[in-house]
């Protein structure tokens, strides 16, 4: 099967917007938008630009959690469920799961290419906002590879860019982890080295943004891909580099952090807007109000627009809850009984977008880096370094947030001060995509995650399987081995 590289150019917030899309890594070209038509001026940059982002944020929207949370264990049936959730809850993954299927990443990737081939060659009245343009293309590049790499290992590695059918490489091959991997570092100091300093975009990339990611992915190669002091010291390296700017601060409500967007908590963010683009996986966590009586809903219950398929286990739920002070709770996940109905009714809020004439509008950016994250993982790494001072230092920061108190971490091993960032995350990132990783990074995954007990042998078990459409249309991909 082949499918098209389509171009769309329309309205987005008073910007062009530009999108292409191949499917499968095998791709038939039949725009009438040629490169000869479209790559011509400057605004053809900036469409294509914002028309990445536009597949960048499709492709996360849903699979953000499923890849980043929902294996971890802490996740269950809803008031419903379908075996699209709960292989995943299980880590009983199959080749026909939808997020099996990596190919919108691939055409994130394929937008981001064509960007950084015909745009250096175009004429900018300003070539501080093309630097800025081509630092954009290289971030959504290396994040797409940076998680491609973590949720499939061994990978094509494309950077060319498909425009045609005619083109040798529609075929290409798994190359290896480590290929994916220096991929991405290639990709974050290019755009570091390009990304001007005064930008303080919060729905695109910035230099926080990217050295965000950079700390990120360095600390995974320390951890994860045995990186060592280099990989250790270029994390910390970018972290302080986070933590040290003014633009950027905890918000003293943590409730507020989902409230108000693109505040100063916020470091990037998918753009969620009315009548342009909303849903995504939050859709999945509220109460359908057929379920509860009139006189509640959202009066406390948020109401969905579809059947709540998951949430949280019983045990995460009594995890969250077990210090009364703390504020994230509620914020987290809420409870209410409904007398009429004889039922208790579960909603997170998080995300929840906001009700506007009877209706759910799923319309909240998803955040994808925090100030509390820097924090967190600057912990992290200090604690690795030997600085345990400091690295307590970060958590009763983040701690008088979520608790009122100085000084809640005092006196701590370095395992201690381990085990304290780990239950911090656990309780400041709910819904956050961000957990299954965490487990993997501090190397606790088949002890917290139930359904990987005593599974740590079987070969590739925390990796994905690619999915059979992947395989059925491009000979040369090889599937996942142990599956």
């Amino acid at each position: 099967m082949k499918t098209n590289i389509y171009f769309l150019i329309g309205l987005m917030a008073c910007s062009l917007g530009f999108q292409s899309c191949h499917d499968k890594l095998d791709v038939d070209l039949k725009s009438s938008i040629t490169a000869n038509s479209m790559w011509q001026e400057e605004s053809d940059v900036r469409a294509a630009m914002y028309g990445a982002y536009n597949k960048f944020r499709s492709s996360f929207a849903n699979a953000y959690i499923y890849w980043g949370e929902y294996r971890s264990g802490l996740w269950g049936a809803g008031l419903a469920t379908n075996a699209g959730y709960s292989d995943v809850f299980s880590n009983q993954l199959n080749n026909t799961h939808t997020h099996a299927n990596w190919s919108n990443l691939y055409t994130t990737i394929n937008d981001c290419n064509l960007i950084l081939k015909y745009a250096p060659s175009i004429s900018f009245m300003d070539e501080t906002e093309k630097n800025k343009i081509l630092a954009n293309a290289l971030f959504v590049r290396a994040f797409s590879y940076y998680w491609i790499g973590r949720v499939w290992g061994d990978a094509p590695v494309l950077l060319n860019g498909f425009e045609s059918s005619l083109q040798d490489d529609l075929h290409p091959s798994r190359e290896s982890a480590d290929k994916v991997f220096e991929q991405v570092g290639l990709d974050i100091e290019a755009a570091l080295s390009l990304m001007p300093s005064e930008s303080l975009d919060r729905n695109l990339a910035s230099k926080t943004a990217i050295n965000m990611l950079r700390a990120d992915y360095y600390w995974w190669m320390a951890k994860v891909r045995e990186g060592g002091n280099e990989a250790l010291n270029k994390a910390k390296q970018a972290v302080d580099q986070v933590l040290s700017n003014g633009n950027y601060d905890l918000m003293t409500d943590f409730g507020n952090v989902f409230e108000s967007e693109l505040n100063q908590e916020i470091i990037f963010s998918w753009s969620y807007i009315m009548d342009e683009f909303t849903g995504g996986y939050p859709s999945d966590f509220l109460v359908p109000s057929q379920y509860i009586s009139s006189q509640y809903i959202e009066n406390p219950i948020k109401v969905g627009t579809h059947q709540q398929w998951i949430f949280l286990t019983q045990d995460y739920k009594d995890f969250l809850s077990n210090d009364s002070r703390d504020t994230r709770t509620a914020v987290s996940f809420e409870t209410f009984f409904d007398e009429p109905k004889n039922e208790t009714f579960q909603w997170i809020n998080k995300f929840s977008g906001t009700w506007q004439n009877q209706t759910r509008v799923f319309d909240s950016d998803i955040i994808v880096y925090r100030y509390a994250d820097a924090l967190l993982l600057s912990a992290e790494i200090e604690n690795a370094l030997g600085n345990p001072t400091l690295a307590v230092t970060h958590l009763n920061v983040l701690a008088k947030r979520a608790y009122g108190v100085n000084e809640m971490y005092k006196g701590l091993s370095k395992q201690d001060i381990d085990e304290a960032i780990i239950n911090e995350r656990m309780k400041e990132f709910v819904a956050e995509g961000k957990i299954w990783w965490d487990f993997i990074r501090f190397g606790v995954v088949f002890d917290k995650v139930e359904s990987l007990a005593g599974r740590s042998g079987e070969q590739n078990v925390l990796l994905w399987p690619v999915h059979d459409s992947s395989i059925n249309t491009n000979p040369n991909i090889k599937q996942t081995l142990g599956y």
